[in-house]
């Protein structure tokens, strides 16, 4: 009697655990749902405003701080358009630089008419802005300063001077060594004060800023390839640079 009653004892609870392991996924407890994060938190964990980002590898800045002042700029490559002196380009202190404490200074006054000093970095772009701050010191033929882009050599290039002499903005193309102007415009430039002077070049399209304000638009597909990017000045103008900044575009 007693063996009947453990047998149908363990039978009653195999039974129990067979019918508990068959139970359906629909049958057990759901799991505890999950709350969607809120607007505020999505927000509190997103990238910064764009305009905060830091500078991209694709721009390049040279402030020439990091140069011994009395020697010629790093990075860059000294070439001159025409006859007359190279040019005598150096890294400065200056007490109202506007990165201190150093600009870039062309200080060599050959004043032969057609000597253009140019110093280019090693950047080669074809579509890109280029900016600088510049101080047109002195210079009896001329107080200029340029930008050169799609630089191929010294006798191949775009080149955009303005010049306190004239009070003008101008564009050109040197091709071959000879230079042609394409497009002008007569406002005043200072001597003696620093200025925001900028060209950009999509494809064709070319643009020149100066003091923020953009002064000449115009197409032109002289140069098409990519080129280096620098700066440049005229005959016997004294001429200081500072911030040339290089952005792909």
């Amino acid at each position: 009697m007693k063996a009947t009653t453990a047998i149908v004892l363990a039978t009653s609870t195999m039974l129990s655990l067979a019918c508990s392991s068959n139970k359906q996924p629909s049958e057990q407890a759901p799991a505890p749902a999950t709350r969607p994060p809120s607007i505020d938190a999505v927000a509190a964990t997103a990238p910064p405003d764009a305009a905060a980002a830091p500078i991209s590898s694709t721009t390049t800045v040279l402030g020439f701080d990091a140069d011994p002042a009395g020697q010629p700029p790093k990075g860059m490559t000294l070439a001159r358009t025409n006859g007359g002196a190279l040019g005598t380009w150096l890294v400065r202190a200056e007490a109202d630089a506007p990165s201190p404490p150093n600009v870039l200074a062309q200080l060599d006054p050959d004043d032969t008419d057609m000597r253009f000093p140019i110093a280019v970095t090693d950047v080669q772009l074809r579509d890109v802005r280029v900016s600088v701050r510049c101080k047109l010191i002195s210079g009896k033929v001329d107080q200029a300063a340029g930008l050169v882009v799609r630089y191929r050599d010294a006798n191949n290039y775009y080149i955009t001077r303005t010049n306190a002499l004239e009070n003008n903005v101008r564009l050109y193309t040197v091709k071959d060594g000879k230079r042609r102007q394409i497009a002008s415009w007569s406002g005043p430039v200072k001597a003696n004060v620093w200025h925001d002077y900028a060209i950009e070049i999509r494809g064709d399209h070319i643009q020149v800023f100066w003091n923020g304000k953009r002064v000449l638009d115009h197409h032109d597909s002289t140069f098409t390839e990519p080129g280096r990017v620098g700066v440049w000045t005229k005959a016997d103008s004294i001429t200081y640079f500072d911030d040339l900044k290089t952005e792909a575009l």
